[in-house]
């Protein structure tokens, strides 16, 4: 095994174990904390302060700390929020809830820099094309990190199966779920009734013992391969005020405008399955012991997904895989406006989160390549775009997920999915016509001695397109 491969797994597994924590709780959410619409609040603040991180941190922390050490302390915002649902309330979720926000961008951008760089560095060791590495590496993250879904779910699920107040749902409840029924005339739908207490403490338990183990995985066994590059930044600061604008001065760039309701997209589309699906399928039909069985469902296929399309990007092209992607979140959308769920339908409710995995396994392998590829000199300001522009999706569904009708989120979803695909195409058209050059090849001494640093690996031959499409 490479070198660049162990860091790869090193950063993936870590990723695994910190969203296992994360992703679980960002599923129970809207049942768990529904109490004036606190936990969906929450998810909005968090996604807020990604994108005010968005603005300035990630070039400071990844200049300053380097790739490794910004992981291992954004890591330790994620964990803040599992304590702040052991007392669940506006004074505990909220703080707690900015806290893991100003840690979001900072830890994916450095994610995204990091298998960058590394394969740019195994691409130029086996004499192969820097997109072709990229993406695989891209691919065996998100297969890898894609399964927290699995692992976070199944733990709530075990756990509040073993809730006593577990009870039927009347029948004439059932008419209150799905996209038939408007947010106005909902008060207490299906068994939303929350889990006892202990339990809640038990998982949450579990949540804060898989994150601190995410932040001593990376810390200890993840290489620091961008040392030099911090050592020299620090040597040689930048004026605050140029690293501030750096994330908007990427917005000059025509591509990463066309890109924005893309990437957009990836926000709108994970915020409505985790805090609508969840709320007004699952547990209202089902019960909220239910949505960790479906979240699993969602989570498996997009893991298995991600790695197949990091693999299958290379024969097929990216517009293949991202028109795959749209038309099943296209097809599902439009099945989701008229189907009244009911427990009897039992294997739809995972049918719709295995299509919908799919759907995102694409969205975010081939969304966060492509940026890779389209910016290799502008990493940093790139990715904390990426993010920015996904987090503002995010935001803006959790923020309306409480005042507007459910078909009416569904219709929002299909208008910003065909404004996505339009702009998207333009975005490969612009790029067949004039291909991206590679990362830059510096000339001074330090890189001909071999130092490794964020513009290592750089690659010869001009065009770096991926063969395919592109959280």
């Amino acid at each position: 095994m490479s070198r660049n491969l162990k860091n790869v797994l090193v950063v993936s597994f870590g990723f695994l174990s910190l969203f296992t924590a994360y992703g679980g709780l960002q599923s129970l959410q809207s049942s768990l904390n529904s109490e004036a619409g606190m936990g969906v609040a929450s998810l909005s603040v968090i996604y807020a302060s990604i994108i005010l991180s968005s603005m300035f941190l990630p070039p400071i922390l990844i200049k300053n700390l380097g790739c490794k050490w910004t992981i291992v302390a954004s890591m330790a915002c994620y964990v803040t929020y599992s304590f702040g649902n052991i007392y669940p309330g506006w004074a505990t979720l909220i703080p707690t809830s900015v806290i893991l926000g100003l840690g979001g961008s900072p830890l994916w951008s450095a994610k995204c820099a990091y298998l960058t760089i590394s394969g740019n560095l195994q691409a130029e060791k086996d004499n192969k094309k820097g997109q072709d590495v990229i993406n695989q590496y891209f691919g065996i993250f998100f297969l890898i990190f894609q399964s927290s879904a699995v692992w976070g779910n199944l733990m709530s699920s075990l756990i509040f199966g073993q809730d006593s107040n577990i009870a039927d749902i009347p029948e004439e409840d059932l008419k209150f779920c799905g996209a038939g029924i408007c947010n106005n005339n909902i008060t207490a739908t299906g068994n939303s009734t929350r889990p006892e207490q202990t339990l809640v403490n038990i998982l949450l338990g579990c949540y804060i013992g898989v994150g601190i183990l995410a932040m001593i995985l990376v810390a200890v066994f993840l290489d620091n391969i961008d040392r030099d590059t911090v050592r020299e930044f620090r040597g040689n600061r930048e004026p605050f005020c140029n690293t501030f604008l750096a994330t908007f001065k990427h917005l000059r760039d025509k591509r990463q405008l066309l890109l924005i309701p893309l990437t957009m997209y990836s926000g709108f589309e994970q915020g409505f399955l985790s805090g609508d699906y969840t709320k007004y399928y699952v547990t209202c039909a089902l019960g909220i012991h239910f949505v960790g069985y479906v979240m699993i469902c969602f989570g498996a296929t997009n893991s298995l997904c991600s790695f197949v399309f990091g693999k299958l990007s290379q024969y097929t092209g990216r517009v293949a895989l991202f028109g795959l992607a749209a038309v099943s979140n296209f097809s599902c959308i439009l099945a989701l406006l008229f189907w009244q769920p009911h427990p009897n339908q039992l294997p739809l409710f995972f049918v719709f989160p295995a299509l919908w995995g799919m759907g995102d396994a694409v969205w975010q392998t081939q969304t966060n390549a492509l940026y890779g590829v389209l910016f290799p000199n502008q990493k940093e300001a790139a990715f904390a775009n990426y993010r920015m522009w996904e987090s503002v999706g995010f935001v803006i569904a959790f923020a309306y997920s409480n005042f507007i009708c459910l078909d009416t989120k569904l219709y929002i979803l299909i208008a910003v999915l065909i404004l996505s695909m339009v702009l998207y195409a333009w975005v490969e058209f612009e790029e067949h016509k004039n291909p991206t050059p590679g990362v830059e090849a510096k000339k001074d001494t330090t890189e001909e001695k071999g130092n490794t640093n964020l513009n290592a690996g750089n690659i010869t031959e001009k065009p770096v397109i991926i063969a395919q499409t592109n959280l």
